[in-house]
């Protein structure tokens, strides 16, 4: 019993604890804010709070945070629950942080009119002002102690739409020397005159963040409220809302630290300015760490879901490598994805004791230790990789060279007899010699090397795109830069060369391993006329595993 208590974190701990002690149930929530696209940092907790309702038997809903219209949309709604179920969790139930928006406005006056709330006057500088620091404490504003009943009218007036944004706000009465900042006298209501996504005119004051979502926790019934590391400042005033609003149901929350990965940014604010200013071409760019993206890039749920897995749940905010990611998606592919030959940077190769014309079906296998093969056509011109060929070699160098040996994967031994090269001095075609007692790995002759081909009748014309990190990763050098001028202009390289027939037949999102160069997926952009292509992952693994 002892050895099973340690493998669970401090969640499932407290989980347990309570279903233990107090209601033998879960019932957890996800909340992301319809303001943009979920981001590797949001499936994070979108993980945790599916991932513990489901351990326990419980339930998660997912509760849009919609309570600031200036920058949510319906996209954003669609894509998120996209996004979910991409990553295979189900949402008992869906709603909308202003689904309680009237809810949330009666208690605002429940709480007026019991003391404890009031119609503040100072703007934005002015209540920074009045805070204090975190050595200093705030003073009192010079409305806290308005009568209830003109409080009642102020805030009667706000909803009627009778100030402009920012002249009036609605605070709580807590304690401007409390030694937390969250408890001095927090803002509960702001004026925004805008159009909201989800209730069109009917409100021009909208709760802040931190009263509406205690609220929205206790009539839901979420008996665990799982968020990130930098509310555990603002517990004591979710606690509080709780309790004066007289909730009999008292959710408990807990924080866990978030997602931290290198050359990675994801600050919300900053994708959107990426997005905005061009440097990427939209939510979905490959490059970008939203779900979207990595989906788009060739990411699957289930590498996801291994590596936050692997991330676990800690107390403590971290920085995890991004090769962990990059592991947990190599594993998977390795394991699923078919073998396909594909050839990014050609050079051609003429088989000059071949005859021209002729062409013969050699078998190349789908995946290592498997019996499925397929067909792919033999002939006298092939495409090989450029750096597959070398006229001056290093050492060690155990592939194509002058009067050097190579097995062409699946079919023959071939030898380099003379090339040609451009004025520039680039190789433009290598001409070679086959053994035709060599066939498929028919041979006793130990060959060193062996690469992958396509045969020019039959080669297809495809777009390959390469993906480097954006985000140059901060250093003693850079600390000082923009973000944006940390943005690597080589994140994106594009390459033009050809694959075998069959990936000119697959559908956008079908995934292979291109022989020799990295693990791809058919980008949106496909068609049957022009491949497209997407590097998910390369081959070579950084990453060390303990």
């Amino acid at each position: 019993m002892e050895e099973a208590r340690t493998t669970k974190n401090f969640i499932e701990a407290f989980i347990e604890e309570d279903m233990a002690t107090k209601e033998n149930r879960i019932q957890t929530r996800f909340p992301p804010e319809p303001n943009g696209y979920l981001h590797i940092g949001h499936a994070k907790a979108l993980f945790i709070d599916f991932s513990m309702a489901e351990k326990y038997g419980g339930k998660c809903n997912l509760r849009y945070d919609d309570t600031n219209p200036t920058k949510e949309d319906e996209e954003f709604v669609d894509a998120i629950q996209e996004d979910i179920a991409w990553l295979g969790f189900h949402w008992d139930n869906v709603f909308y942080g202003s689904d309680y928006f009237d809810t949330c406005y009666d208690l605002a006056v429940k709480l007026i009119k019991k003391g404890v709330a009031y119609v503040c006057d100072l703007d934005k500088d002015q209540m920074r002002e009045y805070r204090g620091t975190l050595t200093e404490p705030g003073k009192n504003s010079p409305w806290r102690e308005r009568s209830v009943e003109e409080n009642l009218d102020l805030f009667a007036r706000m909803k009627n739409g009778e100030f402009p944004d920012g002249s009036r706000t609605l605070r709580a009465k807590i304690d401007m020397a409390s030694p937390n900042m969250n408890m001095r006298d927090p803002a509960m209501y702001r004026i925004i005159h805008m159009s909201h996504h989800h209730t069109g005119d009917k409100w021009c004051i909208y709760p802040m963040y931190d009263f509406a979502h205690p609220i929205q926790d206790a009539i839901e019934g979420v008996t665990h409220s799982l968020c990130s590391l930098e509310y555990e400042a603002h517990r004591p005033l979710y606690n509080w809302v709780v309790e004066q609003c007289e909730f009999e149901h008292k959710p408990r929350q807990i924080e866990f630290a978030r997602l931290n990965l290198t050359n990675t940014i994801m600050s919300k604010r900053y994708l959107r300015r990426l997005v905005e200013e061009g440097y990427v071409s939209g939510w979905d760019d490959p490059r970008m760490p939203t779900l979207c993206a990595l989906r788009r890039r060739g990411y699957t749920p289930e590498a996801i879901k291994d590596f936050l897995t692997r991330v676990g749940v800690a107390k403590a905010d971290s920085v995890v490598d991004s090769a962990m990611l990059e592991h947990c998606l190599r594993e998977d592919l390795n394991a699923h994805a078919p073998r396909m030959m594909a050839v990014l940077d050609p050079i051609k190769v003429v088989i000059e004791n071949w005859e021209a014309g002729k062409f013969e079906d050699v078998q190349v296998e789908n995946l290592p230790g498997s019996e499925e093969t397929r067909t792919v056509r033999f002939g006298r011109d092939l495409y090989i990789e450029r750096e597959d060929f070398s006229y001056d070699p290093p050492k060690k160098y155990f592939r194509l060279k002058p009067d050097g040996e190579v097995r062409l994967k699946g079919a023959y031994v071939v030898k380099c007899t003379r090339y040609e090269t451009d004025a520039e001095g680039n190789v433009t075609t290598v001409y070679c010699t086959y053994d035709p007692e060599t066939k498929g790995g028919e041979c006793e002759r130990k060959i060193k090397g062996t690469i992958h081909w396509v045969s020019c009748a039959d080669a297809v014309p495809a777009e390959f795109r390469l993906y480097e990190p954006m985000m140059q990763d901060v250093n003693e050098e850079n600390a000082e830069l923009d973000f944006v001028e940390r943005f690597n202009a080589d994140s994106l390289i594009v390459r033009q060369g050809f694959v075998e027939p069959a990936l000119a037949a697959v559908q956008p999102g079908y995934r292979a391993q291109f022989m020799r160069v990295g693990y791809f997926c058919a980008d949106l952009d496909y068609t049957k006329e022009k491949p497209v292509f997407n590097r998910a992952v390369g081959l070579k693994d950084s990453f060390k595993a303990n």
